[in-house]
């Protein structure tokens, strides 16, 4: 294993854990909510943002907008702009969470970002489209504990259910 790719993993480790410890220590409710239109807006809220999160989880990503015949680096860009785009189209939905809620989000993206950019950039020039997203699914399940993408999730769906008592 190339040195580069082991601190890909070792980075993503250590986001992951340092996720898991935040969310573990900061177990607080989000923000009283006004009255029932408010609680209805921010419910709806975070269900779009769990929503954001499968959407841009890797996986999902890749098995969605995955085609045959697109170069590596043309891949890559298809990923990148699909994580923006989403991302962009669901930003004034911080609004209505927690702020762990959006920093979850906003690490999610960033990390899938990196992630998609440092994988590539390991590969050869004329490498294909299909070989970055098996290297970046290898990448992902060799990582240890759940990934991030669902710790998000679960973040969010305890806030929901909170908001919901």
């Amino acid at each position: 294993m190339d040195t580069t790719l082991l601190s890909l993993i070792l980075s993503v480790s250590a986001l992951v854990l340092s996720v898991l410890a935040f969310t573990s220590k900061n177990r607080t409710s989000p923000a009283p909510a006004a009255g029932s239109d408010t609680r209805s807006l921010r419910l709806q809220a975070y269900e779009r943002l769990v929503l954001l999160t499968e959407r841009i989880a890797l996986p999902n990503l890749i098995s969605r907008l995955s085609q045959t015949g697109l170069s590596a680096l043309q891949m890559k860009i298809v990923l990148l702009e699909n994580i923006k785009q989403e991302f962009d189209y669901n930003s004034t939905q911080q609004l209505y969470v927690s702020e762990i809620a959006w920093d979850s989000i906003r690490n999610l993206k960033e990390q899938n970002l990196a992630l998609i950019h440092q994988v590539s950039a390991s590969l050869p020039a004329e490498a294909s489209g299909s070989e970055l997203n098996k290297r970046l699914l290898e990448l992902m399940m060799q990582q240890t504990g759940s990934p991030l993408h669902e710790i998000v999730t679960k973040t969010l769906n305890q806030e929901a259910k909170i908001l919901m008592k």
